[in-house]
């Protein structure tokens, strides 16, 4: 009976070893098999940060592709706007110049056409097809340059000149600046106060209105902040003269002009150094007086530093202003009064538009208008004032016309 009891325990003790050898070795497996499980876990997670840097690595190299990409297309689109700048520029080069050579060989038609009649002239229709609406401003001036045997006989018996062979000249046209017209005129650096206008001045010059005179407008001229600095010449919208010297601004004068016709236009002062009851304004149209009064007119020395502009006044602080459509030939200054009797503008007014200023004692400023082409004026008193055109707000095309008379 003892035996049977021995023999069990140790076949237990053996069956326990067993299960305790199982028991690890299934320990053993299972950790095993959690050791492989996190290996598993742990290279799946490194080939998921492997895949996450590269797609950000490729992200990365498309964002700078998109930049590079987009760097090039700002270039090309700098580069293209530069080159299409200068293309524009020596387009607009190209067609000043073939506008100013046209110009320049065409002649005004001595009568009234229509569009389709006026377009056949071959250098007309050229001037059509290269800027069909400064062709159309050329068209209105020609047919109001156009002259019928009626509106011969007026002009040549009531104020206007006989020009014969000998005085052909140029004149320069200007728009004005009524709305629609381009605004053309031109700059010079003639300053009043540098040749002490103020102690009498002459001025003379021709005009051609060429648009209706019911609008403040100036031929010529200058107007600085000072009220007693101003210096123009033109019409009132009353259709009246307007002459403004110092602090004077006459604008009750009779008209005589008509649209289309040339006259002849003679101003003098005393000078500001007379005592008032000499103070004088005189004007003469065509040699016919239409102002000799005093009219206690007081230009002190404002050394404003304003120039004198050819179709419109020049404005302190804003420019051109007033601009007046008509033509503006043979421009004169003296600084000294030379007429109290209408001597010096009855042989202005009898030698033409043509007369020759050249060599006159204290002649300041002189613009004979004879250049016909290119932008500039010459002063030719010696004093270098030149005139030159001007054009707003970058219209480049925006220019008197040179005309021949």
């Amino acid at each position: 009976m003892s035996v049977d009891i021995e023999y069990i325990k140790r076949k237990q003790k053996r069956l326990e070893k067993k299960r305790q050898r199982e028991a690890e070795l299934e320990a053993a497996r299972v950790a095993e098999i959690e050791a492989e499980k996190r290996r598993q876990e742990e290279e799946a997670a490194h080939q998921k940060f492997l895949l996450e840097q590269q797609e950000n690595e490729r992200l990365r190299y498309r964002a700078l592709q998109r930049q590079d990409k987009l760097r090039e297309q700002r270039w090309d689109k700098q580069v293209n706007s530069l080159l299409a700048r200068i293309d524009t520029k020596l387009q607009k080069e190209t067609k000043l110049e073939e506008l100013r050579i046209i110009i320049k060989n065409r002649e005004p038609l001595r009568q009234k056409l229509d569009w389709a009649t006026w377009l056949l002239n071959p250098l007309n229709q050229e001037l059509a097809d290269l800027d069909y609406d400064y062709a159309v401003e050329m068209f209105k001036r020609d047919n109001l340059m156009a002259q019928d045997p009626i509106r011969r006989r007026r002009r040549q018996g009531r104020g206007g000149h006989r020009r014969t062979a000998a005085d052909i000249n140029y004149a320069l046209a200007f728009s004005g600046d009524r709305a629609g017209a381009t605004d053309s005129y031109a700059t010079t650096t003639f300053n009043p106060d540098t040749y002490s206008l103020w102690n009498g001045f002459t001025i003379s010059f021709w005009v051609r209105p060429d648009e209706a005179m019911n609008q403040t407008s100036v031929i010529l001229g200058s107007r600085a902040n000072s009220p007693t600095a101003r210096f123009k010449f033109g019409v009132h919208s009353n259709g009246n003269i307007n002459v403004g010297i110092g602090s004077n601004n006459v604008t009750g004068i009779n008209n005589p002009m008509e649209v289309g016709e040339w006259y002849n236009w003679v101003l003098t002062y005393t000078g500001d150094d007379k005592p008032a009851g000499e103070r004088r304004v005189r004007m003469w149209i065509n040699n016919d007086p239409r102002m000799t009064a005093n009219n206690n007119t007081r230009w002190a020395n404002q050394d404003e530093g304003m120039t004198i502009y050819f179709g419109g006044r020049n404005t302190d602080g804003t420019g051109y202003s007033l601009g007046f459509a008509c033509a503006l030939t043979n421009v004169a200054i003296y600084n000294v009064c030379k007429d109290s009797d209408g001597t010096f503008a009855n042989e202005v007014y009898n030698n033409g538009i043509s007369h020759d200023y050249t060599g006159g004692d204290d002649l300041v400023g002189y613009w004979r208008f004879n250049e016909g082409s290119g932008i500039t004026i010459a002063d030719t008193s010696g004093n270098g004032n030149n005139g030159t055109f001007g054009a707003i707000s970058g219209q480049t095309t925006a220019y008197p016309i040179w005309e021949k008379l």
